[in-house]
């Protein structure tokens, strides 16, 4: 092999048409179709699970639970849809899996007839899951900065790092809103509101697509609303929480993000499989919204037709039910869409029009990423000028966890950091002593979700290096306070129930000026963690004996700051009134600990708000902000919803007066819009941001409306003593909701406009009245108001 190894695609014929650049992707597509045998067009239809070499060699098939690893030379010379996380199954050097993702592709290339190259997808959830890669914050504190601009620059510079490598599509975001909080997947969602969730997974998205990856958005629809947050249970909701909850975060990024992908959630709602929905995937995400790319299969979703819900009795049937309901790519590897789909449509039971409807998909996608294309070339941007004939040079290359990307990490983590209660403890001012105490004290991976490249991957292979920077508590504690003696105790393990190492713990208490509690949870997958997939709570109590731990070290006298690391938002118990402070993170990131630090030293004013409510009792659930007012407490059950600390809630080290508020008229069509202003001041002593959270409550409405529900919000930072004026428009159709027709309607009639810190703390209140005939929306309404400061 020679330093200018040969990647480029091969050579085109005199009839390769789908070659030429001049026509559109559709027209390209349609010519390479017809050229196609029916083996060809159903490889273009399925991925492979994939390793790629750390030592720049070919790829090699992933061995799984589910499968034996097909031979790659058997399915080659048809060729291949999609390589399954070349980098995100095992640990590899970034610049050697480049490598081996080009010699892999060149192999796929040169082994078909029109030598075209695979699709390489990977996991990004919280970053590029992939060995040495940034470990961003989770969604939930994406969720939790309110932020969308910000996380619009964070995917961005994922796409960036995805594309350096030769990668083209992201498994990411999660549009799923959270019902309830058990679920173990509530650390990949962005919270409990679909106008939050909404907002900032589009952002991302916008992000991803902006470097030129294609976008997937998750789990379509309706995953994380399985009854008592299990794992993969039936989904119960009806129609109109389905419209109204579920769907609109989807309809918003299909309109606003244009991603080209989306993913069906593995899931049934009322005993149908998202999988063979037909009227979910192509009457309303095509038919009704318009979109134009492709619908992958979550991993293994097809097979679970069969295997888990049911409804195919063998492998063909299987993949029929699912090509026909709009799916057209199998993931992770070849299996229903194989042999049983070959045989299916050479017998008739299928027609050969629906593969071609799906592979038209595929190939458009393909044109667009420039794989179609006669100058095609592996080679990577990241080894664009390198002499690729020498692995070993090649090594530690690559960086994809520079500078840039670990303070893009470290904003999005401070601007997550919500403090939930404050007796005036915080922030530290020197404290002579401290102790940290808690399970989360002094581990590194404390900071990082189950997606996270070093939880998801790294902890099968405990002999590899984690790859990035993963600063404990401790350490960021003894960098943030240098003059301080900080004394660190375990207490207990995360979810273990010894409880010998309370008395170390409330020693060092007693001895301290203040006492820091790192809380929280291990993210893991499958039972392996207390936060994360297959990983759900049969309630919201803190795992293991940290309530005990906890209220033991809240008995000292010493003043506790409890500081949660978690994936899920925990009962506190007694901590939430006589805790000196109260600090929620969403297991924060790489730069997490330092984040964490800032704000407790006040280096940083937090101003991170909850993405989701944080409960008052620990066995409450299902229950959210968003819910109807029989949802809430009522003296006709014993139980009370009402949560310690709501949706929205987060507190800094200044203050803020809401004043002067003016609407301009108080009663508007039913197709207008209202505009309103009012002033808000610092009325502290330092710099600081303030949440303004739009709220919209209808009392009187043909169909049970929740409460209150998020329709605006938008960050504001203000220096001490300084002021600003707000102006907001806000549509009326930011009010429609599904009437009892199923039709997206909106009525005349009276409305609250709310004007809030958070979902439980209203500052200003309008009234205004619509009025008018019902009118009857569809997905072009208008979805935002607007903010304007003045």
């Amino acid at each position: 092999m020679t330093g200018n190894m040969n990647l480029a695609a091969p050579a085109a014929g005199p009839t390769d048409r789908w070659r030429d650049r001049a026509l559109s992707p559709e027209e390209r597509a349609h010519a390479l179709i017809a050229e196609m045998t029916l083996p060809e067009k159903l490889a273009q239809l399925v991925g492979v699970w994939v390793g790629a070499s750390d030592e720049g060699g070919d790829v090699a098939p992933h061995q799984h639970d589910m499968e034996e690893a097909p031979d790659l030379d058997d399915l080659l010379p048809s060729g291949l849809g999609q390589l399954t996380r070349p980098f995100g199954t095992a640990p590899v050097d970034p610049a050697l899996g480049a490598l081996s993702l080009a010699r892999s592709q060149r192999r796929i290339a040169a082994a078909n007839r029109f030598g075209i190259p695979a699709l390489a997808h990977e996991e990004c959830l919280a970053g590029f899951a992939a060995w040495g890669a940034t470990a961003y914050p989770v969604p939930l504190s994406w969720g939790a900065t309110f932020d969308p601009d910000l996380i619009r620059r964070m995917a961005a510079a994922i796409g960036r790092d995805l594309r350096a490598v030769g990668v083209h599509q992201g498994l990411a975001p999660v549009l799923d809103v959270v019902r309830d909080a058990r679920w173990g997947r509530v650390e990949e969602t962005i919270g409990e509101d679909p106008y939050l969730v909404g907002t900032v997974a589009t952002a991302y998205v916008q992000g991803l697509e902006s470097a030129g990856i294609v976008a997937t958005l998750k789990h379509f629809a309706g995953y994380s609303a399985s009854r008592a947050g299990r794992n993969l249970a039936p989904v119960g909701m009806g129609a109109r929480e389905r419209a109204d909850v579920i769907l609109p975060p989807f309809e918003m990024a299909v309109r606003e993000g244009r991603p080209r992908s989306v993913m069906h959630a593995y899931t049934d709602t009322d005993g149908v499989p998202s999988a063979a929905d037909e009227e979910l995937l192509t009457g309303l995400l095509r038919e009704t919204w318009g979109f134009e790319g492709t619908v992958v299969a979550d991993y293994f979703g097809i097979a679970f037709l069969k295997l888990l819900h049911g409804v195919a009795g063998d492998w063909a049937e299987a993949a029929a039910l699912a090509l026909t309901s709009g799916v057209d790519m199998e993931l992770p590897t070849v299996k229903t869409f194989g042999e049983p789909l070959l045989r299916a449509v050479e017998d008739g039971t299928v027609p050969e029009a629906l593969v071609d409807r799906a592979l038209r998909r595929v190939l458009v996608q393909k044109a667009q990423l420039g794989l179609l294309d006669e100058d095609w070339d592996a080679v990577p941007t990241a080894l664009s000028g390198r002499p690729l004939d020498d692995p070993g040079r090649l090594r530690g290359s690559v960086d994809l966890d520079g500078p840039e990307n670990r303070a893009l990490a470290l904003e999005i983590a401070e601007r997550a950091v919500v403090l939930l209660r404050n007796d005036g403890t915080l922030p530290l001012r020197h404290p002579r002593r401290i102790a940290l105490i808690g399970p989360n004290a002094d581990t590194p991976t404390a900071v990082l979700g189950c997606y996270a490249f070093p939880v998801h991957v790294g902890g099968q292979h405990p002999d590899v290096p984690i790859g990035i920077e993963l600063p404990t508590l401790r350490q960021a504690l003894t960098a943030e306070f240098p003059g301080s003696e900080i004394r660190t105790v375990a207490g207990a393990s995360i979810d273990g129930f010894e409880t010998s190492g309370f008395t170390e713990a409330v020693e060092a208490a007693r001895r301290a000026d203040v006492v820091i509690v790192a809380l929280g949870d291990r993210a893991g997958l499958f039972g392996r963690g207390t936060s994360g997939e297959g990983c759900d709570a049969e309630s919201l109590r803190l795992p293991g004996v940290q309530q005990q731990l906890l209220d033991t070290l809240l008995d000292t006298g010493t003043p506790v700051v409890p500081v949660l690391l978690a994936g899920r938002p925990y009962a506190l118990g007694r901590a939430v009134t006589e805790a000196a402070a109260l600090v929620q993170t969403f297991f924060p990131g790489e730069a997490g600990t330092e984040a964490i630090a800032a704000v407790l030293s006040g280096r940083t004013d937090p101003s991170g708000r909850l993405p989701v409510s944080i409960p008052a009792r620990p066995g409450v659930q299902p229950s959210t902000y968003l819910a109807a007012r029989l949802a809430g407490p009522s003296e006709v059950s014993s139980t009370d919803p009402t949560p310690a600390f709501g949706f929205g809630h987060g507190i800094g080290y200044t203050t803020f007066a809401w004043t002067d508020l003016e609407v301009e008229q108080d009663t508007v069509a039913t197709d207008g819009a209202v505009a309103l202003a009012f002033t808000l001041r610092n009325t502290g002593d330092r710099t600081g941001s303030e949440t303004v959270q739009l709220y919209l409550h209808d009392p009187v409405a043909s169909v049970v409306q929740p409460v209150q529900r998020l329709i605006g919000y938008r960050r504001v930072a203000l220096a001490p003593g300084t002021r600003t004026r707000l102006r907001v428009g806000i549509p009326a159709d930011v009010a429609s909701f599904t009437g009892r027709d199923g039709r997206r309607i909106v009525e005349p009639g009276e409305l609250e406009l709310r004007v809030a810190a958070s979902s439980t703390d209203i500052r200003l209140t309008a009234t205004v009245r619509l009025d008018g005939p019902v009118r009857v929306l569809d997905h072009t309404r208008r979805l935002h108001p607007t903010f304007h400061c003045v």
